[in-house]
């Protein structure tokens, strides 16, 4: 479904990535571990369109999007939740979640709507609330949910988990794991290794800008290089 090869790519004279090469099949929850500043979310970036890349390519469904604007990316069934969430805090949960919508036809929209507070029980509640007074865990949710709206095929989320609570963690991995089962494919990094491979079908780690080593998600569980460096064994 998604194929990254040599993908070289940084800021200004900083180079970040140094040939990035990984696989997402369709069906999959596959997640990307590495330290901070190993290059996991400008991966994402470029896989986005958010940052060009240098070098190598990126492959969507058979289709080289190496060059494409990010827009027609989510066009063409490509969203990523961003690190920190990025939501319009003055505007309602309801509203934050139709500009998630803005690529989808209104009989989709009306669809996706219900799917996503089926999905998350909360927001149907807090639906003309604005976003700013919600909590962290909500606004989480709210920033998934917003995602989904477009209508993915492949679903990309940097950090879901930065800063909740251990059980607000577990509802927000539960739900990715509900969000695949409904047929879209995840790409998720996030530190909280542990947690994320044991709900992974496969996982690379990233170090350096380049991938350090790949496996199945309960393999590199039991991988003594991952329970050293991520999981504090």
């Amino acid at each position: 479904m998604l194929t990254l090869s040599d993908i070289q790519a940084g800021y200004g004279s900083l180079q970040i990535l140094h040939g990035v090469n990984f696989t997402v099949d369709k069906g999959e929850i596959v997640a990307l571990l590495g330290a901070n500043g190993a290059g996991k979310t400008t991966t994402l970036r470029v896989i986005s369109g958010l940052v060009p890349a240098r070098g190598g390519s990126v492959t969507f469904e058979g289709q080289d999007i190496t060059g494409l604007r990010s827009d027609k990316r989510v066009g063409m069934g490509l969203v990523q939740v961003a690190e920190g969430r990025e939501l319009f805090g003055t505007l309602t949960v309801e509203e934050n979640l139709h500009m998630g919508a803005w690529t989808t036809s209104s009989s989709q929209r009306t669809a996706a709507m219900s799917e996503v507070l089926d999905l998350f029980p909360i927001l149907s509640e807090r639906r003309k609330q604005r976003t700013e007074t919600m909590s962290g865990g909500q606004q989480q949710m709210l920033a998934i949910g917003r995602a989904l709206m477009a209508r993915p095929k492949l679903l990309m989320l940097d950090e879901p988990s930065i800063g909740l609570a251990p059980k607000l963690v577990s509802q927000v991995l539960e739900a990715v794991q509900i969000i695949r089962n409904t047929g879209v494919t995840v790409l998720i990094v996030e530190q909280n290794a542990a947690a994320t491979l044991a709900i992974s079908d496969r996982a690379y780690v990233i170090e350096s800008g380049a991938i350090a080593f790949e496996g199945k998600g309960s393999h590199l569980l039991d991988d003594d290089r991952v329970r050293r460096a991520y999981l504090g064994l």
